[in-house]
């Protein structure tokens, strides 16, 4: 306890003990460290061997050089500066839609309050994607806009949690998890139910696997809700609809609101897999499945637009009990509205230009162009790691990471616990002092005991992502003979 504690109201042990638990690996001590060295390097005040950091700890497309797609930032720029619509630089398609957007924001301004769900003309245009995209009816009235897929995925959590006969609400959380749903269920006071992905077949998911996690969290909770991230993050997996259909039967039969986070629904790039979004299956399998509560998020951040900093997002929630969805709708009143950026980002992914249109030749370069560059860099890097002494790592099937395990020497694991570290930690923060290269270690995602993991973007562009193998094989085969 500092010296001044006495003096203040707040301390750390009054404080809400919740925040204390809260982690969010993507973003912890070793990516501190990483800004640390960076300034270092710019205010010229180390020497490293390396002349900058490469950080592939987070899903941040534009930081590591990708660029925004045109027909995003051109509508962007009219909602903003409407003196623009004058200008002959702007196609016609684009206008068109800026001036839509506007005339359903409250006095024509982006800077106005929206609906607390959302513009209504945008949960329209969400649902018609989702029709589009499903081939099965979507209601707007069921669609929530957010900032990205966090803020729409907290707000259900805290629908659902309640004490009820005593017991907290369990959240069951894949492992290999993003932190997102650890650290909000940490933040709520909720109770983390682990389930372990299978790494021996692609991080496959096992319904027997499910069925052990919660059978033996009833004994401490109430289990309310399945979470599965569908491309997966870490992982990289895209899940079948057999493997899909049996989790759907599964939650129905524990009673479990699911949780579909298909945030990566535009990134699949393996032969053979294809994204089914988790409302399709179920609709076609029927009743009583069709019936089921579920909530899918969809977000700006990822696919191939990678708009993080704009925080556009949405949600879809069917089968909710109408005065649930009231008490929603109250909760979002709260928050009064996402950001009106975000919603047009949102816009224009779920309503982009189609054939025919001004923007949509070079709005379907832009976007392909995306995905391939993507897709051979998920190829490269996973075939890269396997090569390499000391690493297994799985096909990267969608999403925007490889997880590979490592092999580590018994010296090097002594050490790593000599330090008080995890030994993927240990592994992370040589890496990054030795290289520049900024990975988040397995132990921030969750890992079966006595496996070590890393995960690293495959975002990166090519050269980028060239010279990042390049250090870490050269640190690898060098980590491995001072440990043997």
């Amino acid at each position: 306890m500092n010296s001044y504690s006495t003096d203040r109201v707040l301390t750390l042990e009054n404080m809400n003990q919740a925040v204390i638990k809260l982690e969010y690996a993507v973003r912890g001590p070793l990516v501190l460290r990483a800004q640390q060295i960076q300034k270092e390097l710019n205010e010229k005040k180390v020497t490293k061997p390396f002349k900058d950091v490469i950080r592939a700890n987070i899903g941040d497309c534009h930081a590591m050089g990708q660029k925004p797609i045109t027909f995003i930032r051109q509508v962007l720029a009219l909602v903003t500066d409407q003196s623009l619509f004058d200008s002959p630089a702007y196609p016609n398609d684009v206008k068109s839609k800026a001036r839509l957007l506007l005339d359903n924001c409250n006095g024509s301004s982006i800077g106005s309050y929206t609906d607390s769900a959302g513009i209504e003309i945008i949960r329209k245009h969400v649902a018609q994607y989702i029709e589009r995209r499903d081939g099965i009816p979507s209601n707007y009235e069921d669609i929530i806009l957010s900032a990205g897929a966090s803020n729409g995925i907290k707000a259900v959590l805290q629908l659902i949690n309640s004490v009820v006969n005593g017991k907290k609400p369990g959240v069951m959380i894949p492992i290999p998890q993003y932190p997102l749903y650890s650290a909000s269920v940490a933040e709520y006071s909720m109770v983390p139910i682990n389930y372990y992905l299978d790494e021996s077949r692609n991080w496959g998911l096992s319904v027997s696997e499910l069925q052990r996690a919660v059978s033996e969290a009833r004994e401490k909770c109430n289990p309310r809700i399945l979470v599965i991230i569908n491309p997966g993050n870490p992982t990289g997996q895209v899940l079948s609809r057999e493997n899909i259909e049996e989790v759907i039967k599964f939650a129905y039969r524990e009673k479990l609101f699911l949780f579909a986070d298909e945030v990566y629904q535009d990134n699949v790039y393996a032969d053979g897999c294809k994204f089914h979004s988790f409302k399709k299956v179920l609709t076609e399998m029927g009743s009583p499945y069709s019936k089921m509560e579920l909530a899918s998020f969809m977000s700006c951040s990822k696919g191939y637009m990678g708009e993080c900093g704009l925080r556009g997002g949405y949600a879809e929630i069917i089968n909710l009990d109408p005065q649930v969805k009231a008490m929603l709708l109250k909760l979002l009143s709260a928050m009064l509205c996402p950001t009106v950026h975000g919603q047009v980002a949102t816009d224009c992914v779920v309503s982009p230009p189609m054939p025919g249109d001004e923007s949509y030749e070079l709005f379907e370069q832009e976007k392909s162009a995306v995905l391939s560059s993507l897709a051979e860099r998920a190829k490269l890097v996973a075939d890269k790691l396997n090569s390499l002494p000391g690493f297994t790592c799985n096909p990267v099937q969608g999403a925007m990471y490889a997880f590979p395990r490592l092999h580590l020497p018994e010296k090097a694991i002594e050490a790593a616990k000599s330090r008080g570290m995890c030994p993927s930690t240990f592994y992370a923060f040589e890496l990054l002092e030795k290289t520049g290269v900024c990975i988040v270690p397995g132990a921030g995602f969750g890992q079966v005991p006595g496996t070590y993991h890393f995960r690293t973007t495959i975002l990166p562009q090519p050269p980028l992502m060239k010279e990042l193998l390049d250090r870490l094989e050269k640190f690898h085969l060098d980590f491995l003979e001072e440990y043997k």
